[in-house]
């Protein structure tokens, strides 16, 4: 394949289904060998606009090319270059693990001495060797959802969609995802996630675009994004017997700022507009006797950039009770995947 600066292009996507308009002109550039993360509520076209992208649904308007392929002129020549997971699981319940990755394998056009190959493989990568015969229906979510994304990545995709790949899953199942995210992006992979799970996007995205009503409202790294919304703030304990009256005045003498005292807790919350200027405000704790005990930075969290930017977080108790059956639109009830 020619090498491509950028695995994904799109410019303008629309999508409506009759009087909602899911996806409102959304453009999304991602850069070939990254994790790009889209983050946005339940509802907001995180998924219309993957399956557009994946030549699932044709966009009402608007252009996207994979690897400089066009989704509506060259969908076969697309699905050849990418891989899905989506929120529906696409494995059969009513076959073994095995059973499911050869079925997967064949159709994809291997031989069946490759298919055992790639099957016994991917079992291993995806830690389920020992339940490989045993029928889905005893599986897990979490074993469910590795499953769902080896057989995605059965014909070895350069772009992998994964749909919210972590929802419902137990915070150690969702490490071990995590953990296979940036080993796929290591191999020379691009992934593109969406999530509503902000510490994933944090934790896992190179740049991140945060969606809304159907449109890209922000689009940076984290860091970018988190600058976009205040500063970070120095967070600093400290140590019994040291005045944290003298420790104000001295950060406002320094810094030219006020401090948040915490008396109680014996901490001061310093925002910290000039990084360069923290070693001088350390000398003159020491000069003035002042000791420390903690000294850490505070960024503002993806939490607080989503509300700057859309008037609403994202609740916890609702991410916690998300359904993964509950799709975007009627229309995204109608795919399970789609294998390339």
């Amino acid at each position: 394949m020619t090498q491509y600066t950028y695995a994904v292009e799109a410019a303008g996507l629309v999508k409506s289904f009759g009087s909602n308009r899911a996806v409102d002109g959304v453009d999304l550039v991602v850069e070939a060998g990254t994790v790009y993360g889209v983050l946005g509520p339940n509802g907001a076209g995180k998924t219309t606009t993957i399956s557009m992208l994946a030549t699932l649904l044709r966009p009402d308007a608007g252009t996207a090319r994979i690897f400089g392929h066009d989704v509506a002129r060259e969908p076969q020549i697309v699905r050849q270059l990418i891989g899905l997971t989506g929120q529906f699981a696409s494995v059969d319940d009513k076959l073994s693990a095995t059973e499911n990755l050869m079925i997967f394998s064949r159709l994809l056009g291997l031989s069946r001495a490759d298919a055992k190959r790639r099957t016994r493989d991917l079992l291993e990568e995806f830690h389920l060797t020992e339940a490989a015969s045993r029928p889905l229906a005893k599986f897990s979510g979490g074993m469910r959802r590795r499953l769902d994304l080896a057989a995605s990545l059965i014909a070895q995709p350069p772009l992998i969609f994964l749909d919210e790949p972590t929802t419902g899953l137990d915070p150690r199942t969702r490490g071990q995802m995590w953990d296979t995210i940036r080993r796929l992006v290591a191999s020379g992979s691009t992934v593109l996630l969406t999530t509503q799970y902000l510490d994933e996007a944090d934790q896992l995205a190179d740049r991140i675009a945060v969606i809304d009503e159907g449109r890209v409202v922000a689009e940076g790294t984290a860091l970018e994004l988190k600058a976009s919304v205040g500063q970070a703030s120095l967070i600093l304990r400290l140590r019994p017997g040291s005045s944290i009256e003298d420790a104000a005045r001295v950060v406002s003498r320094v810094l030219g700022v006020d401090a948040i005292v915490s008396p109680e807790a014996g901490r001061l919350t310093v925002p910290m507009s000039d990084p360069d200027r923290v070693a001088d405000l350390l000398l003159a704790f020491r000069d003035e006797r002042l000791h420390l005990t903690e000294m850490s930075v505070q960024q503002p969290t993806l939490d607080e950039v989503f509300l700057a930017l859309t008037g609403k977080g994202i609740p916890a108790d609702d991410v916690a009770a998300h359904d993964p059956g509950a799709a975007e639109s009627p229309a995204e009830a109608t795919h399970e995947g789609v294998r390339a």
